[in-house]
């Protein structure tokens, strides 16, 4: 996968004004190897402890907008600060973790730099942290909308009215169904199969036949 290592200077770029010295300042004290990755459709950022001499790691994608790159930093960076206190010896996503990475959030929140919106879409991240993206689906929709590049006739999933139509980028044709916890039940309309979509996917919505 291509990966660009990014001078600090050039980071500064990826973030909301007011966020890049304190990033830069975690970075340098803990001996972070920051890579920013092409887009990867399965995860936004990672993290690797160090082993045998090495430094921590940490990779985000670099297609995120500034205040998406920043939030996954920090739940990367939470990761980070969980395992300098307490090694291999808690779960990855459990209470240590969720209590380190909403104080992280908490701390940015109250620098002002995130918009009104966004403030209030990560309360309920401050409180109970989700362990991945898809769990938080309010926060993201509200975090895509602050995308430089929106693509002209998408629109989210969550989105779509229910019982209209949409297409997918390899062309199939889909009704949109019901919420089933966190993913919407669609039917394929050309063979009647139900498939389940993110609320963040992508599509073109269509117009119902008359």
């Amino acid at each position: 996968m291509p990966i660009n290592e990014h001078p600090m200077q050039a980071l500064a770029g990826f973030l909301p004004d007011k966020s890049f010295e304190q990033v830069l300042a975690y970075l340098h004290e803990y001996r972070v190897h920051l890579t920013i990755t092409k887009q990867r459709k399965s995860v936004l950022g990672d993290y690797r402890h160090p082993g045998r001499g090495a430094n921590h790691r940490i990779s985000i994608n670099g297609n995120l907008n500034k205040y998406e790159f920043l939030i996954t930093f920090l739940h990367e960076l939470a990761h980070l600060l969980t395992f300098e206190k307490f090694s291999n010896r808690v779960e990855a996503h459990g209470k240590e973790w969720k209590f380190c990475y909403g104080q992280l959030l908490q701390h940015f929140v109250a620098q002002q730099i995130f918009p009104p919106d966004i403030e209030k879409a990560l309360q309920k991240s401050i409180l109970n942290p989700a362990a991945t993206a898809g769990g938080e689906t309010e926060l993201l929709m509200v975090l895509r909308g602050y995308n430089e590049k929106q693509k002209p006739g998408y629109a989210l999933v969550a989105s779509v009215a229910e019982g209209s139509l949409f297409v997918t980028d390899n062309g199939r044709v889909f009704c949109k169904g019901p919420l089933r916890r966190k993913r919407y039940e669609c039917t394929e309309v050309k063979t009647g199969l139900r498939y389940t979509f993110s609320a963040l996917s992508e599509v073109r919505p269509i117009s119902n036949p008359q």
